[in-house]
């Protein structure tokens, strides 16, 4: 994992800086709400890394879109995923679990028959290091339940997802 963003309730919080990925973020769910509009959260570099931004998690249509804009990665493409726990505490990010797999599913990519809930897919960082975030994810859901968004992290890894390594997709820190 290379950088992390994290969410407490429904207050924006930003977890402390972890080491390996490029970013994470992470959402605990609100037991209170049957169903949030959308929320913002701030992606804080893990340890050693550079990567920021702000991420606008939303409800939209069959799913939930996720968008904004990091900055200070790496030139290239690097996978993004939503990992099962919303807890970046530890310097690399593992304390996040795996990806998000409510269904028992191989990897693979979001547009894939098979795939976790979590395989959000690729994005691409320019020569400056900025990258837009632009996903939609219909298996995805902001009502409390097993395919909540809600309780989750947000990870961006170093390197690309391949969509075929089992589990990871290869997408390496």
């Amino acid at each position: 994992f290379f950088f992390t963003a994290c969410r407490e309730n429904t207050t924006p919080q930003t977890s402390s800086p972890a080491p390996q990925p490029e970013a994470a973020a992470e959402s605990h769910e609100h037991e209170e709400a049957e169903e949030m509009e959308g929320f913002a959260i701030a992606l804080a570099p893990t340890k050693g890394g550079q990567a920021t931004g702000t991420l606008m998690v939303m409800n939209m249509g069959d799913g939930v879109h996720f968008s904004g804009l990091v900055a200070g990665l790496e030139p290239g493409p690097h996978a993004i995923h939503v990992h099962e726990k919303a807890d970046c505490s530890a310097p690399d990010a593992a304390s996040a679990g795996g990806h998000f797999n409510p269904s028992n599913a191989n990897h693979g990519a979001p547009d894939a028959t098979a795939h976790h809930a979590g395989d959000l897919g690729n994005i691409v960082a320019g020569k400056d290091g900025r990258a837009e975030i632009n996903v939609h994810a219909g298996s995805l859901s902001m009502k409390p339940g097993g395919n909540s968004v809600l309780g989750r992290a947000f990870i961006i890894h170093a390197a690309a997802d391949d969509f075929k390594t089992q589990p990871t997709g290869n997408a390496g820190a």
